[in-house]
This record gives C-alpha cells, structure tokens and sequence, in this order.
C-alpha cells in the first residue's frame, strides 16, 4: 500500500491513437499574434526527452484541471495524465501545492503534465457493478494501510471515494487526489469547511463541527458499502434528502451481506464520530478475520468476478493425509460411487418398504457402523498411520450416510445421554491470506495449519509446542527452547493465541471432559461455503459451524459409539449416542445441518 504519486503506465491493446507512426507536431497552434494558444492538440510532446503522446479522451475534470487519457505513441502504452495550465498555478504557493501533491513528469511552455494511474475503483466497480466480500477485504486492507500512515502523519484526506483509489496492473491500490487533504488540527481549531463528496460526507462535516480522523472513517464504512452494493449507502434522488440522511445515520442493509460485513458497516456509519472504530481495530474485525481473504486478485478482476475455490491452503498436508487414509486410488473411487448415492425419498415420495429380513439386516449393518467396528476411528493415533483401516473421512462420511439413510423422522430431539469426553473447536479465525487457520480447542490447546502444509499446537500449559511436518509424525520442544527454524511459526502461533484469548468469544457451554491420556488433536482439513465452516482432525473428530445461527455439530468416537453433539441458536447443548438417533430420528432442522455436513465433507474430500 503506498500514498499515489507517479506510477507505471499500463500495457493497452487501445488502438485510440492511429499516428504511430506519424512525425511529432508542435503542440499548438497561435490564434493570433499575441501567442494565445488555440485548442490543445492531440499530439503532444515532452520538449526535454522528445517523447510524444496522443491525446485522448477526457477522464474526468476538477477544479482547476482536467484529466486526459494519454498514449506514449513509442510503447503504446496508456496513461491518465492531468494537465495544469500554467495561468492556474501562477502564484507561488500554487506552485508549491502542486509539488507536494505530485511529481512533475514534463512541462512545456503552457501546461504541466503529471502522470496518474488510468485505472480506479470506480472504473472496476462501473464495470463490475458490485464486489465480492474477499475482494472487498482485499482492497480495503490496502486502503486502511494507506489512511493509517496518513493519519500518522497528521494528515486528513477528506475526500475518500473510490474514483481517489488508483489500481495498479499489479492491482496494487494507491491512495490519491489530495487537492483537498488538510493537516489534522486540535478539536478547537478544525476545519469546519463543507468540502467532498456529497455521498460520502460524515454528519459532523455537514452539521460544521470540523474534520477529523473518524471523517475519514465515516468515507470508509461509505466505500465499503458502495463496492459490496453498487451505490453509495445515503444516495437518493435530491441532495436535500441525501443530506438528511446523512446527518440520521438512516440507510439500509440488505439481507444479502454476510453478518460481519453488516456490523463492520454499522460500526464505520455510527452517527457519533467516538463510536466508529479506530483503524487498528478495523482489521480485526470478525469481517477480516473469519472470512476468505486473497493475497493477491488478477487482473481480470477488473471486468469480471474472480472464481475462489475457498478450501484449505494445505494441499501437500492433505495429500499425504489422502494418501495414508485411503490405501489406493481402487478403493477411493469404489467408496465415492457408494457414498454418492442418493440420499432415500422423504415421506413425501415413499418407496417400497424392505422386507422385515431386510430392515433388520440393514439396521444391524448400520449399528456395526456407527459403533465404529466397521470404520477405523478407536482412540489410537495408529488409524492415521496404518491406510488399511480405512481412512478418518470414511469413516465420517459412513457414519453420518448410515444415519441419514436409516433413521425414522421426529418431531423433537431426543433426550440426550448426557456428556462424553470430547474435544471441540470453541474459537477460530482465518488468516490464510497471510499465515493460515488457527482454532483453539476446548482442552484450551490452539492450533495453526500453516499455509506451507505444517501444523504446530500450543499445548494448555502454554509451555509445550507440538510440530507436525508430516501426517503422524510429531516435534516436541518447550516455548522456551525454540528452535531457530521455528521462530517465525510460533510468534505467529502465539499471536493467534492471544488474539482468541482477548477477541473472540467461546462458542458453547459444552463443557470440555478431556483426558489427559487422549491422543492430541491437529486439524487435517478445513472448508469455508457460504454457509458453515468444517473441520476434520487426526482422531476423526468431525465439527461444523453454521454461519447465521452459530449452531454447531460435533461428531466423535467415544470407545465403541459415535456420539452427535449438537449446540443449538442459545449455545445450549446435547449430546446423542447416533444408535439412539437411529431408533429414535431426529427432527428436520437437525437432520438438514446432518446432510449439509455430509455433502461439505464429499466436496473437500473430491
């Protein structure tokens, strides 16, 4: 992220400019013999280098200069260059303004030429219409860090927009245009002028109490809005109506934004320039911390919406994971044509019921299953190792089909059968834009899985560290002792520690029973839809979160049954023996998170 001054011109296939190949023309013609300058001419000329340039179309005006799209008819490149008559910047300090705004890339006898970016915000989302969350997060973390320096600095842009955020080819973002940027001044003294945009003007700029850091803000929480939705927050059809709006903080969520970017939005627009965050605090809001991310977008995102596969980083992790697990290419295709079948037709659409013998059988086979004596999930840590057991996400997806296919429907959720020892996932946050996926179980262990495939676990008494390069093989070294090629990991875990610990909050009341004699837990596999989160780990503990209610399945394997832990919209939970949902069903809401999870688990295992 760096503050726009010059930047490097864009390749382009625009055939605007046909005189390639024809010789350079004076700039101008004299309208008369007092050396008035007619209209400006489309070629033009650096008089120092001998460079010359088609003029194109205007991109847009301001005050005092107008914006051209240039072309350097030696490279075909494209350039947005703004040029300043010399009669607008007569007067010294004119003159100095523009030094300190820009950096000069040529001047002739009659106007000065400054280099700008030919690409903004405003230009991909006309093209675009709206954003996606990731690419929102990507170009706003930029945008934080660019306003985060200028505040620093003491310095207030005061017009945040998204035409005043330049994209490179590189789609690197550059804060730009501060032609109305002013030095930051004590409460008493602030600027009380009504300057910016219309649309993005804070309640306290219009009401004349002055311009502050939390202005800028407000100009933020204002492109958030504009590049998720299309349109800015407080637009309507008269600026009366505009301003009215503004000043009451009176706009509209839609229900098609995420939770988090709804209150990262409400939290930017807060009517009282104290409640509004501060930028620190802005990127670790649940908006950025528990959602997908990109490092870097192509540039086809400028036209058209990019394709995330949001899945875990990991694949070399996973695909040693996937080896041990499945024991042959045969038999894992075998096992996708069984566990694709389609789920059986509701009560709607019945079939032919089986024979007594049949029922019986079946019901007996699916008992085996989800006792675990046909799946390999006991409490040794052996099952990772040893591929003819079968592997964890077998088992997982067996069991879970088996109870879908087999249990009776009902109306309630049966009684519980009380609690089991069970480790689950209370807090978690995504960072694989940068590190990787971090969780802190209920046993208070916190876990990384690196973007590199490796995983290391902080164990309760924050004076153990467990490394994982490969699947089954573990490092044991005390926090104290860390090795040198470790270093970067565990400052990265211990900061994942300490942001759970102090940021976000438990995710149930279940209590945690873990015993100490318990074989560790690290996550194999993680995915994000737009719905749920899921996790699988090395013991087949399979957990998933459900997004707009924060509900939560857990399955486990506890000595020879499979226990089903539901946490429900009030945190409340209850634990299931599955032989227990397999006589007595389970009511619709929960048997559809049971399918969601199943088809989650099938698509990260394809």
């Amino acid at each position: 992220m760096e503050i726009q001054r010059n930047t490097v011109p864009q390749p382009s296939n625009s055939n605007m400019c046909e005189s390639t190949q024809r010789s350079c023309e004076p700039r101008r013609k004299r309208a008369d013999d007092r050396g008035v300058p007619s209209e400006m001419a489309r070629i033009i000329t650096d008089p120092v280098t001998g460079k010359c340039y088609c003029r194109g179309k205007v991109l847009g005006k301001g005050g005092f200069a107008k914006c051209y799209e240039m072309t350097d008819l030696s490279t075909s490149k494209v350039y947005a260059a703004k040029i300043i008559p010399h009669t607008r910047v007569s007067k010294p300090h004119q003159r100095e303004k523009v030094k300190q705004i820009f950096t000069l890339v040529f001047s002739d006898n009659h106007d000065h030429f400054l280099s700008l970016s030919p690409c903004s915000l405003a230009h991909i989302l006309k093209a675009r219409k709206v954003l996606t969350e990731p690419e929102v997060r990507y170009y706003l973390r930029q945008i934080v860090s660019g306003l985060k320096y200028l505040h620093e600095q003491e310095i207030l842009h005061r017009d945040l927009k998204l035409g005043n955020f330049f994209v490179s080819d590189t789609m690197e973002l550059k804060v730009g245009d501060f032609g109305l940027a002013a030095k930051l001044e004590p409460a008493g003294n602030r600027r009380k002028t009504i300057c910016g945009t219309p649309n993005y003007l804070s309640p306290e700029v219009l009401n004349k109490q002055g311009h502050g850091c939390e202005s800028d803000i407000w100009a933020l929480g204002c492109v958030m809005y504009t590049m998720l939705l299309g349109r800015p927050p407080f637009e309507t059809t008269n600026l009366k109506e505009t301003y009215r709006c503004i000043r009451e903080a009176r706009y509209s969520l839609p229900s098609s934004l995420s939770p988090q970017a709804k209150q990262l939005i409400a939290n930017l627009l807060a009517k009282t320039p104290e409640d509004r965050p501060h930028l620190d605090h802005i990127l670790r809001h649940d908006f950025f911390t528990q959602g997908f991310s990109p490092e870097r977008l192509p540039p086809s995102c400028c036209h058209s919406a990019p394709d995330f596969h949001v899945s875990s980083p990991a694949k070399s992790f996973f695909k040693k994971a996937a080896a041990a697990l499945f024991g042959g290419k045969r038999d894992k295709v075998k096992y996708y044509e069984t566990l694709r079948r389609p789920l059986p037709p509701s009560a709607e659409n019945p079939v032919a019921p089986a024979t007594e013998s049949q029922s019986s059988t079946t019901r007996d086979t699916i008992r085996l299953i989800v006792r675990g004596s046909l799946g390999s999930c006991s409490s040794s840590s052996e099952c990772l190792e040893d591929s003819t057991t079968g592997s964890v996400a077998d088992t997982v997806a067996s069991v879970l089909r088996g109870c879908l296919e087999n249990m009776p429907k009902a109306d309630d959720i049966p009684k519980g059968s009380g609690s089991c020892n069970l480790q689950w996932v209370t807090k978690w946050v995504d960072y694989s834009n940068k590190y990787g996926f971090g969780y802190q179980l209920s046993d208070h262990t916190v876990g990384v899985l690196f973007n590199n495939g490796t995983h290391m676990s902080l164990l309760p008494d924050r004076k153990t560290i467990h490394y994982y390069a490969e699947l089954g093989h573990c490092s044991v070294f005390p926090t104290c002792e860390v090795p040198e090629h470790f270093v970067g990991q565990v400052t990265v875990l211990k900061y994942f520690s300490h942001y759970m610990e102090e940021n976000l909050m438990d995710g149930g009341d279940l209590v945690s029973m873990t015993d100490a004699h318990m074989p560790r837990l690290y996550l194999l596999q993680w995915l994000k839809s737009d719905r749920a989160l899921m996790m699988l780990f090395n013991n087949g503990t399979f957990q998933v979160n459900f997004y707009h209610d924060h509900t939560k399945i857990i399955l486990c394997c506890q000595k020879e049954d499979y226990m089903l832990t539901y946490i429900n919209e009030d945190r409340v939970s209850k634990t299931f023996k599955l032989n227990s949902l397999l006589t007595s069903g389970c009511p619709t809401d929960l048997r559809e998170r049971m399918e969601y999870s199943l088809n989650m688990l099938l698509q990260r295992c394809s």
